[in-house]
């Protein structure tokens, strides 16, 4: 989540700034009584944001000034901590010290703050900031570790699981490789290479191949680091900058040379670091697959949605067919006025193999889902959207969409007219057929 524009961090909204209730005299005070402090405080505070404008590096100085001139604040914690997420945004590695490292230390489950106040310290010299980091990678490790186990639990399901799945093991491989760092700088270099190798398991990052490559040459590994560098600088990671690509593979060549003489010989260590990572990129989408069919799947028909029975249904197995997806959810009156028209639609295309009909829940809640269908006396065969209905980006609903044969989309019915549905859905489905002839 990024900050900007902090406006919207910043708005002095009632639950965010709203002060505690007071409790209210019994009679009225005297007009001469003196004014609430803290009333005073909030009012400057609030024009003083009011006349920021909607600059980032704005509101981030008057909230730093009325920290200066309240140190006593009730609102320092908050302030201090909106700043710190505002540093993150602004990647302000001074800000992210200074107002990360309170927060932190408050005890903020804040991953982002962690992460990045983290890698601020490592960029600091100083065994005290490397002892700091240490702490702090760990605790964000510990986070992440606790996420991940809440994530793979049985039972539940989460829209896009598989794509957060591998956010979470990134950081997780961050936060090793910050461990990593942080050890190496405080001269435990064993335990350094320990937790760079970790860290590339958990994600194989050009990073992580790096801080490996690292620690090996410093304990005089120069082989071993060489094929490391090699998969850092063919590495398929998306994040390693063009920058970091350039300078890995200077590195390589750099120390290639040192150790063998000259780089004859360095295209094939080159290639076989590619081939490993080949290997290492198609074994994890294999496993974020088998967790979550849908990760990174960008076609129709290579979606697989989840019945309310727990069965699965591969929509590749519909090719060749001409799908109609209903949309719908349970709290939508608009989808129960438009089930029976739909449900004549059906039996319309009852005798056609070729026209499949699915209804596609999107309730956020799946446990309504057949309750629901029981009181209502519906169809059970109904199927959850799985991530399906933003790839179609659904915005509103009912929407009812027609694929063709290919699974390409060639209608779409937002909402839907009552008098005219059953006809103007009907003549969709047969130009779908006979386009497919």
């Amino acid at each position: 989540m990024r900050v900007l524009p902090l406006v919207l961090a910043f708005t002095l909204t009632a639950a965010a700034w709203q002060k505690p209730a007071k409790q209210k005299p019994a009679t009225p005070p005297p007009a001469s009584e003196t004014p609430d402090p803290e009333d005073a405080e909030e009012k400057e505070l609030e024009q003083q944001l009011a006349e920021a404008g909607s600059a980032s590096v704005e509101y981030a100085r008057v909230l730093e000034l009325h920290l200066k001139k309240y140190p006593k604040t009730a609102r320092r914690a908050e302030i201090q901590r909106i700043l710190a997420r505002a540093a993150v945004d602004m990647r302000d590695k001074n800000r992210l010290i200074e107002y990360g490292v309170p927060v932190i230390e408050a005890g903020s489950q804040d991953s982002q703050i962690l992460e990045h106040t983290t890698r601020a310290l490592l960029d600091r010299p100083g065994q005290d900031n490397l002892e700091r980091a240490l702490r702090y990678a760990k605790r964000l490790e510990a986070l992440v570790d606790s996420e991940i186990a809440s994530l793979r639990k049985p039972g539940e399901f989460r829209p896009g699981a598989g794509k957060r799945l591998d956010d979470l093991q990134l950081l997780r491989g961050r936060a090793l490789t910050f461990q990593a760092r942080a050890a190496g700088g405080l001269d435990r270099k064993d335990e350094a290479s320990s937790l760079a190798q970790r860290a590339w398991e958990s994600y194989p990052s050009a990073e992580a191949a790096r801080e490996v490559a690292r620690w090996l040459e410093r304990a005089g590994n120069n082989d071993e680091a060489l094929a490391w560098l090699a998969q850092a600088a063919v590495s398929f990671d998306p994040r390693a900058t063009a920058e970091q690509r350039r300078a890995g593979r200077q590195k390589l060549g750099e120390l290639y040379a040192r150790t063998k003489g000259s780089e004859a010989g360095l295209g094939d260590v080159i290639l076989a670091a590619y081939d490993r990572n080949a290997a290492v990129s198609a074994a994890r989408l294999a496993s974020l697959r088998a967790f979550d069919p849908n990760y990174s799947v960008s076609q129709a028909l290579d979606f697989t949605l989840t019945g309310i029975g727990g069965n699965r249904l591969a929509l590749s197995t519909l090719r060749g067919k001409v799908t109609v997806m209903d949309f719908w959810a349970t709290w939508c009156g608009p989808c129960r006025a438009q089930y029976p028209l739909y449900e004549q639609v059906k039996q319309r295309f009852k005798d056609r193999a070729d026209v499949v009909f699915l209804a596609v829940n999107t309730d956020e809640d799946r446990t309504v889902v057949e309750p629901f269908l029981q009181a209502q006396k519906w169809n059970k065969t109904v199927y959850f959207d799985d991530g399906l209905s933003g790839l179609f980006r659904v915005n509103s609903i009912p929407t009812t969409i027609v694929l063709d044969r290919n699974g390409v989309i060639v209608s779409r019915l937002n909402g839907y007219i009552a008098d005219r549905f059953v006809d103007m859905l009907s003549a969709r489905i047969d130009g779908a057929l006979s386009a497919g002839q």
